[in-house]
């Protein structure tokens, strides 16, 4: 069965009334319902885009330092003016899923990798928080994505939507490998899990994974071919399919007291908030958005026409009244922006930041980072 083009996938409507018709007589009209137009400007995308490029710049910054620091390590620089950015750990979510159940059993923060777990924290309290806020604000691949089926939809008019009975089992697949990652740490004990960091490929993994693409060879770049290829004509393609570390945050996100809500007397049932969400949710037909898909993009919000139709907000048990519930653009970028710096800020200002390795152990492991093997994991 062929893909079917987004632009097809809204619900049939009885009647939909468009912005611009006009309104016969002052007597209701059955089957339609009159546009109370939002007065408020919607700038959620501005801060969004803005969140997005400044921490696609921060990850370039990080990744041209990072393998300024390994060259000159390889070329046998004895002084050099490059630290090592402790920043690239965010790239190492393995490392920081270890380093957590080594926190949880021990209660010591890991020596080896420890943003890795305070990034993985941090990660995680947004999508208790915001949703799957990483993913759409600050993921580097989820930007790249997300500009390539843009791309996509200037390129071609449109891009498609896998037919459901393939959909459902390939979204299945990023819970699998996330069941998978899962399972191997929880059968670790503390003293494995240090050992294994500890090792000559746990200690240099952040080596291990840039000179992968450093060298990519002709099965990886036709891999990462696909991926781009596939992501220009179905939307967030690693994303929806393939990503495990999606996966984790979207099952953490379905606690989150946050969601996307719709006032039923208040929306024109348009369908404009399904046609543009990304995850391909029908918003039009939801009370509440409680999707582990949901990234909270608030694309959906940014595109509704109506007054009070649809909006972010908390649920009226944690809140005062009505207007307390929503969460305006701004007070997002906010809450992301403090969740990131804080808990960084935190763990750079009590020395837990850095990895505890002594450059004698980098000077002679990083030249030789293709030859340390992958450790069999200790119990």
């Amino acid at each position: 069965m062929a893909a079917t083009p987004i632009s097809q996938r809204a619900p049939k409507q009885l009647h939909i009334l468009q912005e611009s018709e006009p309104v016969p007589s002052s007597r209701p009209v059955p089957g339609k319902k009159i546009l109370v137009r939002r007065t408020d400007r919607d700038t959620s995308q501005q801060w969004r885009r803005g969140f997005q490029v400044a921490f696609l710049l921060l990850n370039v910054w990080l990744g041209g330092q990072f393998f300024l620091w390994v060259r000159n390590f390889e070329l046998g620089v004895v002084q050099s003016a490059v630290s090592r950015p402790a920043g690239v750990e965010g790239w190492l979510p393995i490392a920081g899923m270890m380093n957590l159940r080594y926190w949880l059993l021990t209660r010591r923060v890991p020596a080896i990798h420890p943003a890795a777990m305070f990034l993985l924290i941090t990660f995680l309290a947004m999508a208790f928080l915001l949703r799957k806020a990483f993913c759409s604000w600050l993921c580097p691949i989820g930007t790249v994505s997300e500009w390539l089926w843009r791309a996509g939809t200037r390129m071609f008019g449109r891009t498609c939507q896998l037919p459901r009975w393939l959909d459902l089992p390939l979204r299945g697949l990023k819970y699998l490998l996330l069941g998978f990652f899962v399972w191997a740490v929880a059968g670790m004990s503390a003293q494995g899990l240090e050992d294994f960091l500890r090792s000559p490929y746990g200690m240099i993994a952040d080596v291990k994974m840039l000179n992968f693409f450093r060298f990519l060879g002709g099965a990886g770049a036709g891999v990462l071919g696909f991926l781009v290829v596939a992501s220009v004509f179905l939307p967030n393609f690693w994303c929806r399919y393939l990503c495990p570390y999606g996966a984790l945050l979207g099952i953490t996100s379905l606690f989150s007291p946050l969601r996307v809500r719709r006032n039923p007397p208040a929306c024109i049932d348009c369908a404009k908030c399904a046609r543009v969400c990304p995850s391909l949710l029908p918003v039009d037909r939801l009370l509440s958005v409680k999707s582990s898909e949901c990234t909270g993009c608030m694309l959906c919000v940014a595109v509704c026409p109506a007054e009070n139709a649809l909006a972010m907000q908390w649920p009226r048990s944690l809140v005062s009244n009505s207007r307390t519930a929503r969460m305006p653009a701004w007070a997002m970028a906010a809450a992301v922006a403090a969740l990131f710096l804080g808990i960084t800020g935190f763990a750079k200002a009590t020395g837990h930041w850095n990895s505890n390795v002594p450059e004698a152990a980098y000077r002679q492991l990083v030249p030789r980072a293709n030859q340390a093997q992958h450790p069999m994991p200790g119990k």
